[in-house]
């Protein structure tokens, strides 16, 4: 080791595995697999999907739109954003407050707000 030492000891690649050796590799396991459930917590904000945005596909992705409820409301879309999702629910037949609920839980929101249960 101190002869790989002496010829890599710049190497940050040969620092990096030499830490990781000194800590364990049970504890860089762990490193790993928190900073993934960190990345799968904050997927829920990366995924959110605006209506005012979306094209077919995307809302055809939202579970439980499928695309007939998709092709209402892109064709009430083309006669305008929605402002809100009293708005939306007004607009497209199909939506009320269950279905707005069920997709606001899936990241959908409506002018970059999700569905507020309150009245």
């Amino acid at each position: 080791m101190n002869t790989l030492q002496n010829i890599y000891g710049d190497c940050l690649v040969f620092k990096a595995t030499k830490r990781w050796v000194q800590r364990g590799v049970s504890r860089v396991l762990s490193d790993v697999f928190l900073s993934g459930v960190v990345a799968l917590m904050c997927c829920n904000t990366a995924l959110a999907l605006d209506i005012n945005q979306a094209n077919e596909a995307e809302l055809d992705s939202v579970k439980g739109m499928g695309p007939t409820l998709s092709a209402k409301v892109l064709k009430a879309r083309a006669q305008g954003t929605f402002k809100d999702w009293q708005n939306l629910m007004q607009r497209v037949s199909g939506i009320r407050h269950n279905k707005a609920q069920q997709f606001s839980e899936q990241g959908l929101t409506v002018d970059g707000q999700a569905f507020n249960t309150k009245p």
